[in-house]
């Protein structure tokens, strides 16, 4: 079994100073996810775009947790799976269905720089729920009427990226029904804003639903006027201003992921 965990230290030389930002970027979000209860051991992935490179994305070696991963640790691939920089001499590679729900979404919709898949604790269990995520909180409503998919068993067959795409269509957040989530976003900070709320979101939801009492629900006007004042174009696009923030709190933490 593979152990070794250290890639090559050439990489920051061998990429452009583009992609090494984003690497430090996409890093970053993946040390963030289990500190907030959002990763699942070595599984899951979040994809970046490489900017001004359409058909290039820098993924998580398969094997790696998210705290283990690093800006140099990232492999680089194209939209059809092909490894384009491997910095582990082959011993870690990629997930095929990480591949094939990552590659539907970046194919189908170009807007998106990055794409996050959970299976969160809370997630998961409102992607259970036939009423999806209900608009209980603020939080919740941010996202409006979220997309579902239906489940079709472990996604290796490359005829479910269609499904995916079509399902998604241009939300930025869509329930996988018992199965997780996947978001889709114009930047990482924008993705890791959004995963964050839309995880407390279903928490919120699977508390209220626990109490086993009448909910109160928002008028439709209310949902409404609130999913609007949260789009980017509106006021702003919510994770832009927080990201340097968050970058801090993994310094004053462990700045290793910068490596």
């Amino acid at each position: 079994m593979p152990t070794a965990i250290r890639p090559s230290p050439s990489v920051k030389e061998s990429v452009s100073d583009a992609e090494w930002r984003t690497r430090l970027d996409l890093a970053a979000c993946y040390r963030l996810m289990p500190m907030f209860g959002l990763s699942d051991l070595v599984y899951n992935h979040i994809t970046a775009r490489v900017p001004g490179e359409e058909n290039r994305l820098l993924i998580n070696p398969y094997g790696f947790m998210y705290e283990e991963i690093t800006a140099s640790s990232l492999l680089t691939i194209d939209i059809d799976g092909n490894v384009l920089l491997n910095p582990h001499d082959g011993v870690y590679g990629v997930n095929a269905a990480g591949y094939v729900i990552h590659s539907a979404v970046h194919a189908a919709r170009h807007d998106v720089q990055c794409v996050i898949h959970t299976h969160s604790r809370a997630s998961m269990a409102v992607a259970a729920l036939k009423c999806g995520l209900l608009p209980l909180s603020q939080t919740a409503m941010r996202f409006g009427k979220v997309p579902t998919h239906d489940y079709q068993g472990v996604a290796i067959d490359l005829a479910e990226r269609k499904t995916l795409a079509d399902d998604l269509g241009q939300a930025e957040v869509m329930l996988l029904h018992n199965h997780g989530t996947l978001v889709a976003s114009a930047s990482i900070p924008q993705a890791f804003n959004a995963i964050y709320w839309f995880e407390n979101a279903c928490r919120a939801q699977v508390d209220a639903m626990g109490c086993n009492t009448e909910l109160k629900l928002p008028t439709p006007e209310v949902v409404a006027r609130t999913e609007h004042l949260y789009k980017p174009g509106v006021r702003r696009p919510y994770g832009e201003m927080e990201w340097p923030a968050m970058l801090r709190f993994l310094d004053r933490r462990d700045n290793s992921w910068r490596d």
